[in-house]
């Protein structure tokens, strides 16, 4: 049947109704005084959802790109900084900062395990002469599932005193409570196609006090990518370059949305759906990838020697969307998003196909365990 697709992958989500609408509304002029007005809108309710008064800043790019910009405005070549990789993104921060020559120190973890706090602590404090200039973490590994202590690693950087602290909050932010202001976070960046529940275009950066000291002397070259530009023109509720005007009628819509939820509520949806995965998980006789005091709430990771072959007949037979695996994890496991714009009913049905899908392919489980086990999880 037409029209049935259904994503269950943590990005890109699925998008609401209203936001779709949004999204086909008529172009206006981007300097137009009514289009000033829809950014300020935005501006606010951006500062709302990263709880925070610092400047919210957004740009024409995906997630990776408003990571990118978050180093090479704060930060110079030759810099050292940390940057923990327990997955493919953590893996991706460490790669751009030896492209842009800095020396890139990677504290690693195996995939699916989170960052041991520790490790930051012990670099940190031994660096005496505050050499150490920011420490760049992945809050939520969606390759593995795993949701990394930002709050206790912050803590070390606090103490330390000089380093920033750069957070890769892309499937974390509007999923997971991140408050920027009261962490002290620096520099914090998202994509829009996560928690946003919008299409990929726009890629968000919170910037403190701090960082934008750092902005003064970093020495990176930048045009497009120069975020005191960014700053500027938001502070005339404008941007610098043309934006993707109807992903921004988009946004104003979806920000409203999350703001008619609320905080709070969008942060217990979020782990009553991952709870109600995992448990599902479990009871159909299968390997959860990351263990329960880190799992991420964006998407549960499951091992499995057949992880294709159940995304291709989910995909097939039910038109669901499961993630696969990345790198290494290619074939031995599968993962379900539940990010953003998802509800107690997607993950019902996405776990009653899973049990057919399950059955099909030979896996031997009491039927209807998986559905009983979500459903008393989301009372």
């Amino acid at each position: 049947m037409e029209d049935k697709h259904m994503l269950m992958i943590p990005g890109p989500t699925p998008v609401p109704e209203k936001v779709l609408i949004s999204l086909g509304t008529h172009p206006i002029g981007h300097r137009s005084g009514d289009f000033s007005k829809i950014i300020a809108e935005i501006n606010d309710n951006l500062k709302w959802l990263h709880q925070t008064k610092n400047e919210v800043l957004s740009l024409n790019v995906s997630g990776t790109g408003a990571m990118e910009a978050g180093m090479i405005n704060f930060l110079s070549p030759g810099d050292r900084v940390l940057v923990g990789v327990n997955g493919k993104f953590g893996d991706r921060w460490a790669q751009i900062c030896e492209v842009f020559g800095m020396e890139t120190e990677r504290i690693t973890s195996d995939w699916g395990t989170p960052l041991d706090p520790n490790e930051f602590k012990t670099k940190l404090e031994a660096d005496t002469n505050k050499q150490i200039k920011a420490v760049v973490i992945t809050h939520s590994e969606t390759s593995a599932g795993v949701l990394n202590d930002l709050e206790t690693i912050n803590k070390y950087v606090k103490a330390h005193g000089e380093a920033l602290i750069i957070v890769d909050a892309v499937t974390s932010l509007g999923a997971y409570n991140v408050p920027v202001d009261d962490w002290g976070l620096d520099v914090v960046a998202s994509g829009s196609q996560k928690g946003y529940m919008i299409p990929p275009g726009l890629g968000f950066i919170s910037v403190s006090d701090k960082a934008w000291k750092a902005y003064e002397t970093s020495k990176f070259p930048r045009f497009y990518m120069d975020l005191g530009k960014y700053k500027k023109a938001n502070a005339k509720n404008s941007t610098p370059f043309t934006p993707p005007i109807n992903l921004m009628f988009g946004l104003q819509t979806a920000l409203q949305m999350m703001q008619r939820e609320g905080l709070e509520n969008i942060f217990a949806r979020h782990q009553r759906l991952t709870q109600a995965t995992r448990a599902a998980a479990i009871a159909m006789g299968l390997s959860l990838f990351a263990p329960d005091d880190a799992a991420s709430t964006a998407v549960t990771a499951i091992r499995t020697d057949d992880a294709e072959a159940i995304r291709t007949t989910m995909r097939q037979k039910y038109d669901i969307a499961l993630a696969g695996g990345q790198d290494h994890l290619k074939g031995k496991i599968f993962r379900i998003g539940h990010l953003g714009f998802i509800s107690d009913r997607d993950i019902i049905m996405t776990i009653g196909c899973l049990e057919a899908a399950l059955t099909e392919l030979g896996h031997d489980f009491e039927p209807k365990s998986g559905t009983k086990a979500a459903a008393a999880a989301l009372v």
